[in-house]
């Protein structure tokens, strides 16, 4: 049993040490990771459109 009061302790003084990124930061970083997703999926989809264009000229797919 002391051994997971000792557990507990280490983690209430470690959970105080943690450093919390100010809510500006977290917002435009969620920006730049939805712009990049957004991107991301643009081009896949325009590549999936390119490639079945493609496959259909060559009869390859109806």
């Amino acid at each position: 049993m002391d051994k997971f009061k000792e557990y507990f302790k280490g983690i209430k003084s470690e959970w105080g040490k943690i450093t919390w990124p100010e809510r500006r930061q977290v917002i435009g970083q969620t920006i730049i990771v939805i712009v990049i997703v957004t991107l991301f999926t643009t081009y896949t989809y325009g590549l999936d459109i390119i490639f079945k264009g493609v496959l259909k000229t060559l009869g390859l797919i109806d």
